[in-house]
């Protein structure tokens, strides 16, 4: 869990389909071949099973010639249903993240060894060591994040931002959020019903509005894609944050693209952080981040402007959790009330034009 990753095998072989295939001991054999040295895998064990947008599966395996564990973790589209069908292209870009990115940049991630990919059907599957098993810790919107933690986290979003030189090269990453902003799916009509269960209790009927969340997010993106250019987490919540010994790290790549900086730091602090914090302490994390961003050398817009910018930017974290379906409510409710909350507090519709 080093801040300098290395990157991972890519051996030619299927990508599983199910939890069964990707446990298979034949299959891990393969897959695994370069990490073990070339021994087979005698055992697997399963030892938790976490399915979202993606699955992901924890597991231990012992090799030939010894009883030792090893522990790891398997993330793909496995045992899914047709509503996630099509989310194949944001696991390859994941596997790429792991493949092409970490390892040029200073971000603590978790150390990925294995990525398989099949770009013909465009479907991928990798394999990390276990962050939990290597004394590591997940975050969540449910357990407490200070704005020390926010400091610590917003570093890690800072040296990935810095590594914008990176877009020049990796041309494959692109600018998403205008494009999630128009997919069909995605309406005023089929946005309200979301909101009016529990997750929008607590908000103004400006911002608990499907039509008004949309069209801010139509708005925001098309500012955010036209802007100076960052390489981008894309879907910096609480849940995406880990904790390890060495500080705090960033996981789940699949929603990665490049816009604008205040996308990330936006969604990030407004859905870490609790309300009452995150109003005191959200000017001062901001400007530390830009400060940080300045000392690496980035052109960063003057300090007014940037938190013009950082009121605009909630307007896409309050989007991504106002249509978020697969996730328990508790979760969903803590994240969509804070970022509407934010919108509130910062005017963030009036700022983009919508109310």
């Amino acid at each position: 869990m080093s801040s300098q990753a290395k990157a991972p095998s890519q051996p030619k072989i299927a990508v599983p389909a199910t939890a069964a295939e990707a446990l298979d001991p034949a299959w891990l054999s393969q897959a695994l071949s370069e990490v073990s040295g070339g021994k087979a895998v005698t055992s697997v064990e399963q030892v938790e099973y976490l399915k979202t947008m993606a699955t992901k599966i924890r597991f231990a395996v012992t090799y030939e010639g010894s009883d030792e564990k090893h522990a790891y973790c398997v993330k793909g589209l496995l045992d899914i249903d047709e509503g996630n069908a099509g989310l194949g292209s944001t696991c390859v870009a994941e596997a790429d993240f792991y493949c092409k990115l970490a390892p040029q940049m200073q971000v603590r991630v978790p150390e990925c060894l294995v990525a398989v990919i099949d770009r013909e059907a465009q479907n991928a599957t990798i394999i990390m060591r276990d962050v939990i098993d290597q004394g590591g810790t997940f975050c969540s919107a449910l357990e407490t994040f200070t704005a020390d933690d926010a400091a610590s986290s917003l570093s890690q979003l800072a040296a990935l931002h810095a590594s914008q030189g990176l877009l020049k090269t990796e041309t494959w990453i692109e600018p998403r959020a205008a494009q999630i902003a128009r997919m069909p799916a995605f309406t005023g009509e089929l946005i309200q019903p979301l909101m009016d269960d529990p997750r929008g209790d607590n908000l103004t009927p400006e911002v608990r509005s499907g039509d008004n969340i949309l069209a801010a997010m139509r708005a925001f993106a098309d500012l955010s894609d036209n802007r100076p250019q960052f390489l981008l987490h894309g879907d910096s919540h609480a849940g995406n944050i880990f904790r390890t010994s060495e500080g705090l790290g960033l996981i789940d790549w699949q929603v990665i693209q490049h816009g604008g900086w205040a996308l990330d730091v936006a969604y990030h602090l407004n859905a870490v952080l609790p309300t009452e914090i995150a109003e005191k302490e959200e000017r001062r994390l901001v400007n530390d981040y830009l400060a940080r961003m300045r000392a690496s050398g980035v052109d960063m817009p003057n300090d007014e402007d940037a938190w013009t910018q950082y009121r605009e930017g909630v307007a896409y974290g309050l989007f991504m959790w106002a249509i978020t379906r697969r996730v328990d409510p508790p979760i969903i409710y803590r994240f969509t009330d804070r970022l509407g909350k934010a919108a509130m507090r910062h005017d963030t519709f009036k700022l983009l034009g919508v109310v």
